[in-house]
């Protein structure tokens, strides 16, 4: 009679349930995982794109010699907040961090908006091709930025769903039971309004004008007479 020791009875037993457990659900949500944390990193690496191309935007405009200020300096703080969320791989579990994070990467992009709405009455702006080429890529960033957002959002919609569908949720409330459900990127209310820009007294033949910009929401400068 053959007799086995307790070991190898577990790694018997490990073996003929193996395909089983995998049967199951047992890797999916570890899979869904994994598959929305590398989505995560695409957005990062995008929003770290766009910061790392507004100081050059920034100077290119500056050099223009615009009297506008109020824009660039809001466009610079906007990033320097921006850049200075802390994140880490618990942000994605932690709704207050992340929106956080959301929220300054949404003031930014906001300021980026007003920023090129003024220049557009700068036609030395409009022919220096070392600003059309960074607008270029600015925009280009920001398209991939909305794609990769979109695509971390339906990963993580996947993970979320399989924490509460059968029969992953045994394991989520079992031996995975560490799996929290991730944050998903919302459209800020900010977003839904067309920044503004006040560009009174600006004559657009005439660079030395001011044009002042005006968040959205504010209301409208008042008018002689009013």
């Amino acid at each position: 009679m053959i007799r086995f020791t307790p070991r190898a009875t577990a790694i018997a037993a490990a073996v003929v349930l193996l395909p089983t457990v995998a049967g199951c659900g047992y890797n999916t949500i570890p899979t869904k995982q994994e598959a929305a944390r590398a989505r995560w990193a695409d957005v990062q690496s995008q929003y770290q794109r766009r910061a790392d191309l507004i100081p050059n935007l920034v100077s290119t405009v500056q050099g223009a010699a615009i009297q506008e200020r109020t824009t660039l300096t809001q466009v610079t703080e906007a990033r320097a907040r921006a850049t200075g969320v802390t994140v880490t791989p618990e942000t994605l579990n932690d709704p207050a961090a992340f929106q956080r994070y959301q929220a300054a990467q949404g003031e930014l992009s906001q300021a980026l908006s007003r920023l090129l709405m003024v220049v557009e009455n700068y036609p030395q702006l409009q022919s220096n091709q070392n600003f059309l080429a960074l607008q270029s890529q600015l925009e280009g960033t920001e398209n991939r930025i909305a794609v990769a957002r979109r695509d971390y959002n339906e990963a993580v919609q996947s993970y979320n769903t399989s924490l509460r569908t059968f029969p992953t949720v045994i394991w989520a409330k079992t031996l995975q039971s560490d799996a929290e459900p991730m944050q998903l990127f919302s459209a800020a209310p900010e977003a839904q309004t067309a920044p503004t820009v006040n560009f009174d007294g600006l004559n657009p033949a005439t660079p030395g004008g001011t044009a002042a910009a005006t968040p959205p929401g504010s209301p409208p400068p008042a008018t002689a007479g009013q």
